[in-house]
């Protein structure tokens, strides 16, 4: 597939909303994949640098970034409805430490049954067990349960794709499971039957809307986390008869903290990191084989894991221990993966930005202006000019997005030059 066709097909579920931007840079200095520039006093989404990691939706002093997020009224699209309830989300509620309380809440505003998304991190939590057992995987393998990462590794480190273990996330194997569950306990078809995911981030909205390795997801919406809590903040005060609805074991509800997968999977020779700018400076020590004697990687792009997503509402340290007291005494039973399928679809592609020209030749001789262009700025990557370093600013005009004079230092150079000329040139009238 030609750049051409990829641009047009590319999903972003991180939007910017213009009227509300001012221009700031706030975002362009924090996105970890330069993936934004401001020109013309507002902020640009460049698509193919894009990976949704949600990190310019919580910088934005000014909320100009929106997620494209499907609306609770999508419920009524369905004869039968499942919520797919991440451990994250359980971890929002200062009101109760009961999960079967909050699932039995979201009965009350809506669903028509619900199923734990931490049954899913059993199943890969096993799944994953058999295939570090078989040895074909190049070490360190790196987990494919956060699809920012996944994306960032297909964008950025391709030489590491290979590494990623081609096991679909738990998100995917509970939507599978619970749809499963739904047709045999209403003999409705699957058509009729509504998966949806409430999420803690931005990066799953865009792996159902466009998943990587899978033809097609199993979650037919997803709604936010935030957005279910206004609803359901209330309704769990009044639940009286509380279902029994909770099922999943400790290893499962621990996965939305990090180093939850890696501590589930007995590997001792792990690391586990999260924090986007850290997954990347890692990623990069492992591209460089710096990183000796791991046998396995666990990344999330957000900080202290899945409880620090941008769609959430509660501080991540204070939901994570509350979901490390939800766990604490409960059993984690072997799960069965039964005849799932959890494989991926089809391997992670290199997805390369634009090239500088489509003729090898013209290419090379862009790049060798771009970087004539490099060494007569300030190196300073002050981002003034509206791209996050220098050597993208260089990148930017050589593509034709920007101008050098849009460089202060540059301008500045120029206008004491010609501010000297005038000067020179007032002193020859004057003799």
């Amino acid at each position: 597939m030609s750049s051409e066709n990829k641009k047009e097909i590319l999903y972003h579920s991180v939007r910017l909303n213009e009227d509300s931007c001012k221009g700031c840079t706030t975002c362009m200095r924090y996105c970890p994949t330069q993936a934004i520039r401001v020109q013309n006093g507002k902020a640009k989404i460049i698509k193919e640098k894009c990976i949704d990691c949600g990190e310019c939706l919580r910088r934005c002093p000014y909320r100009a970034k929106k997620v494209a997020i499907d609306a609770f009224d999508s419920l009524s699209l369905f004869k039968h409805n499942v919520a797919l309830v991440a451990p994250a989300f359980c971890g929002q509620f200062s009101k109760t430490t009961d999960i079967d309380v909050i699932l039995t809440g979201l009965k009350k505003i809506g669903f028509d049954d619900v199923f734990e998304v931490a049954l899913g991190a059993e199943v890969i939590t096993q799944k994953t067990k058999e295939l570090l057992k078989g040895g074909n995987l190049p070490k360190p393998v790196i987990s494919s349960a956060c699809p920012a990462v996944v994306r960032l590794i297909a964008v950025r480190f391709p030489s590491l794709k290979d590494s990623i273990i081609p096991l679909t996330s738990p998100m995917e194997a509970s939507a599978q499971m619970a749809r499963k569950k739904a047709m045999e306990k209403t003999g409705l078809k699957s058509e009729d039957i509504g998966i949806f995911f409430i999420s803690p981030c931005t990066a799953k909205v865009t792996a159902v809307k466009q998943p990587l390795a899978l033809a097609k997801s199993e979650v037919d919406g997803v709604l936010a986390v935030k957005d279910v809590y206004m609803r359901l903040a209330q309704a769990i005060t009044s639940v009286k008869d509380v279902e029994k609805l909770s099922y999943a074991g400790r290893e499962g509800i621990n996965w939305a903290r990090s180093g939850g997968e890696a501590k589930a999977l007995g590997i001792k020779n792990y690391i586990a990191v999260d924090g986007i700018h850290n997954v990347i400076r890692l990623l990069e020590e492992v591209e460089d084989e710096k990183i000796k004697n791991i046998d396995f990687i666990e990344a999330l792009a957000c900080n202290s894991g899945c409880t620090g997503g941008p769609l959430n509402v509660e501080n991540e340290f204070v939901a994570n221990s509350r979901l490390r007291n939800m766990a604490e005494g409960i059993d984690s039973p072997a799960a069965e993966c039964g005849d799932l399928s959890l494989l991926w679809d089809k391997k992670v592609e290199y997805e390369p930005f634009s090239p500088l020209d489509k003729d090898m030749g013209e290419a090379l001789k862009k790049m060798q202006q771009m970087e004539e262009i490099y060494q007569r700025l300030p190196q300073l990557d002050c981002g003034s000019c509206g791209s996050p370093s220098c050597r993208d600013f260089a990148e930017d005009i050589v593509r034709g997005k920007a101008q050098e004079r849009d460089c202060i230092f540059r301008l500045r150079e120029k206008i004491e030059m010609l501010a000297k000329e005038i000067t020179e040139l007032g002193k020859m009238i004057e003799e």
